[in-house]
């Protein structure tokens, strides 16, 4: 039974069963729910209030790190956009965020590890627009969540014709509050990963091999024929038991090289190709891959509850990709996310009003396009997903 898809559907049917009891507290705008609240607003009040100068500095690092993540995004999506048109098999670049949805290399999204991760980024994406607000003496008339299809939201609502008349660069700061506190976050976790959760694996686990969920099309291992997933265990009869393991082994081969990849499912001959970035070096065409950990001899006793480490990793994993990737999107430069008004804030400084208006809406056509042709791939998978939903809804009545 697939928990996850009946978590997904009690929590849409919930969802549905709240907003349909309390309509008249929602405000719909377009394909858009608005749920306000006041939740937070005093706190907002009281961070801006206590730490002005320290809020002050992160708001204006902000704007620079906020800039920066949109020249690499936007670099980002351009190049892996043209890989993905002339590349066969290459993966895209984009997304959507939502549980059961298995990105290649990555484990699938589940139910819990998808609405804690988008419930702690959102809160603090928002949270930071309203206490730099709040800094810089801008009202916030309201907090709370939003939706959009199936897709979650939470929002602040500074009063809009105060900011408009505050100096840009306060303007600014307030918008790249949210994407930069989304970055912040995944530092943060990332760090916690490196020195708290990965020390803290190794002294209970060991690694007996290299774990793959996926391999790009046409590549050597996908023509090899075996069947995902599948864990490295050797190259050329040499033990590969960690990543340093693969590096060290991996290091001393070349594109034509013809090698015996032995796994857990048998060995195979591959003859390795040319990475498409680098043709002088080798291409195994492999993605996802991870250490396969087994709990140490000495602690045998864990195993009734080795699930509970390998559910946390995970969400650790989630939060940092989901907290990042919130705050890179947010950035780019299309219409209402952030990164939108940034660049159009930016344009009124060099600029008339039409001008940057022109500049906005070029760049938003620009990143639609981009978007887009990354989510087609992803279609299908949707529509999938969405059919499963709705067999398991005619079982169950």
């Amino acid at each position: 039974m697939n928990w996850d898809l009946i978590s997904v559907l009690i929590f849409y049917l919930l969802l549905l069963v709240v907003y349909y009891k309390f309509k008249n507290k929602f405000e719909n705008q377009g394909l858009l729910v608005l749920y306000k609240t006041k939740l937070g607003l005093n706190l907002m009040d009281k961070i801006s209030k206590k730490f002005p100068r320290i809020v002050t500095f992160l708001s204006y690092t902000g704007i620079i790190v906020g800039f920066s993540g949109m020249a690499f995004i936007l670099y980002f999506l351009i190049k892996e956009t043209i890989k993905l048109i002339l590349v066969p098999g290459t993966p895209s670049a984009l997304a959507p965020v939502l549980p059961g949805i298995s990105i290649p290399g990555v484990p699938t999204l589940s139910f819990w590890h998808w609405i804690i991760t988008i419930f702690i980024a959102a809160g603090i994406h928002e949270f930071a627009h309203g206490v730099v607000a709040r800094n810089i003496n801008v009202p916030i008339k309201s907090s709370g969540f939003a939706f959009l299809g199936p897709l979650l939201a939470a929002f602040v609502e500074p009063d809009e014709k105060i900011m408009e008349k505050k100096p840009i660069l306060k303007q600014l700061a307030v918008f790249a509050a949210g994407p930069f506190s989304n970055i912040l976050l995944g530092i943060f976790v990332l760090l916690a990963m490196m020195f708290i959760f990965a020390p803290f694996l190794g002294m209970i686990y060991d690694s007996n091999g290299i774990s793959v969920s996926g391999f790009i099309e046409d590549s050597a291992m996908n023509q090899s024929g075996i069947e995902l997933p599948f864990t490295i265990i050797s190259l050329n009869d040499n033990q590969v038991l960690t990543i340093k393991d693969f590096v060290n082994e991996t290091s001393y081969l070349n594109p034509g090289d013809e090698i015996v990849v032995g796994t857990d499912k048998g060995d195979y001959n591959i003859v390795l190709g040319n990475n498409p970035e680098n043709e002088s070096l080798p291409y195994f065409g492999i993605i996802g891959l991870q250490e396969n950990l087994i709990l140490k001899d000495n602690l045998s006793f864990l195993n009734p509850i080795e699930g509970v480490f390998e559910w946390f990793q995970l969400l650790f994993m989630w939060l940092f990709l989901i907290s990042v990737g919130v705050g890179l999107f947010n950035l780019l430069p299309l219409g209402p996310v952030d990164g939108g008004r940034m660049i159009y804030s930016l344009g009124l400084v060099f600029f008339s009003e039409k001008v940057a208006k022109r500049i906005l809406l070029f760049a938003s056509l620009v990143c639609l396009a981009l978007i887009i042709i990354n989510m087609i791939p992803w279609i299908e998978k949707l529509i999938i997903f969405i059919w499963g939903i709705l067999i398991l809804v005619f079982t169950l009545l």
